[in-house]
């Protein structure tokens, strides 16, 4: 699999495929109370998803963050990832049903 114009491509006997673009729900929380479910395409970026965000929660978008933590139980250890704006949800493996964090700055 190979990345192409943002989205991934097959090579399938010598041809490039586009993978299909899927309509998906992400929810976003942020833990103080707001929930927000968005829907979105997987090849749409970080970007805009928090414009989406933004326009329904009222706050401006360039003031959002986008987390996702990640926990190994065995060993109690904790990170966190921190979604940058110019990458697609696809890129990210973002799909459909997936919590995130909202934070604001």
């Amino acid at each position: 699999m190979r990345t192409a114009g943002g989205r991934a491509t097959v090579i399938c006997e010598g041809v490039w495929r586009r993978a299909p673009v899927r309509m998906i729900e992400v929810v976003c929380n942020d833990r103080l109370g707001k929930k927000v479910r968005v829907k979105c395409n997987t090849d749409d970026t970080i970007g805009d998803l928090k414009k989406l965000i933004a326009a329904q929660t009222g706050t401006r978008c360039d003031k959002i963050v986008l987390k996702k933590w990640y926990t190994i139980l065995f060993f109690y250890f904790f990170w966190y990832t921190i979604f940058k704006d110019h990458v697609s949800l696809g890129d990210y493996e973002i799909h459909d049903g997936m919590n995130l964090e909202l934070y604001y700055q």
